[in-house]
């Protein structure tokens, strides 16, 4: 058992010895990582690998079993429920893979809403959401709500809301899967160019290479475990074989301490492995809404009145 230790100071997230069971199933065994301020690290799998887990427990929204979580040097596994609640409501965004907007709110609304619960005004509030549906392409359905809108607008007003608070961290898991190609590059680009412009920090989980390919940094997982390398369906679809996913040791190294088993470029202090040549941006915040769904791409489990909301946003 590892005594609890501060990490690093260049880490803006930091996770040591993760450990996390569903019904008896481990979903995460041991993993470490440090995620460094501005950075955008992209976390890769196939599904079922335990991406989602690892950015549950990294946003205070899931408590790991055993092991540690720092946000800015402050512990996140040892907050109680209404802290963590707020941590992710002011400092993180969150995007799901599917759009969990509020249906009974326009498109600018839902996008509005996160900045409404932190205590916007309507007259700053709807010119920022109207910026970010603009920047995604979309600024004609401001107005509309979402059971009028194409599944590709949905996500891309998912996308903008978690844009609107500039938020210190996006945890963005797969975010763009429900999009076509071309809106597919679209929401991608605007999210690195706010991510570098803003400096936010990126936690991208994806199974897709390309996607994968844009991130400063990469950490691979496959059953829950850190693993050297993992092979992503490619541009085709193709999948590659378990055969071509050697899986990492059980044992998790204090910081500082580089882990052999990276061999696929430079290793960090918490042995995650960089690309060379690659770069990427990616951000987005996020908002809380009326359905358990809306709430958690939100980042915030605390549920927000229907009604209340569309009273403080209507036009």
């Amino acid at each position: 058992m590892y005594a609890m230790v501060a990490p690093p100071d260049n880490d803006v997230l930091w996770a040591r010895a993760l450990h996390v069971t569903h019904n008896g199933s481990p979903a995460l065994t041991g993993v470490s990582l440090g995620v460094r301020e501005g950075e955008i690290l992209a976390v890769n799998g196939p599904r079922g690998s335990g991406k989602t887990t690892l950015l549950q427990c990294l946003s205070g929204q899931l408590l790991p079993q055993k092991g540690e979580v720092w946000f800015n040097s402050t512990p996140v596994h040892t907050m109680g429920p209404l802290v963590r609640e707020r941590l992710r409501r002011d400092r993180f965004g969150w995007i799901d893979p599917e759009p969990h907007l509020v249906p009974e709110l326009t498109a600018w609304e839902n996008v509005a809403l996160p900045l409404m619960l932190r205590g916007a005004s309507h007259r700053v509030s709807k010119p920022a959401a109207q910026e970010w549906l603009d920047r995604l392409d979309i600024g004609g359905c401001a107005r509309k709500r979402p059971h009028a809108l194409l599944q590709s607008e949905r996500q891309r007003v998912a996308i903008a809301r978690a844009l609107v608070t500039t938020p210190s961290v996006l945890f963005a898991d797969e975010p763009t899967a429900p999009l076509h190609r071309a809106d597919h590059t679209l929401a991608l680009r605007t999210l690195t160019t706010a991510a570098r412009s803003h400096g936010i920090t990126v936690v991208l989980a994806t199974n897709d290479q390309a996607v994968a390919m844009l991130a400063d940094r990469t950490v691979n997982l496959l059953d829950g475990r850190r693993v050297s390398t993992v092979h992503l369906p490619g541009a085709d679809g193709s999948e590659a074989g378990e055969g071509a996913m050697p899986e990492k040791s059980d044992t998790t190294e204090p910081p500082g301490v580089a882990d052999p088993a990276d061999t696929t470029g430079a290793t960090s202090a918490t042995g995650d492995t960089t690309p060379t040549g690659t770069t990427i941006t990616t951000s987005t915040t996020t908002t809380t809404s009326t359905t358990a769904g809306a709430s958690r791409s939100a980042g915030v489990t605390a549920p927000v009145r229907t009604e209340g909301a569309a009273c403080s946003l209507s036009v």
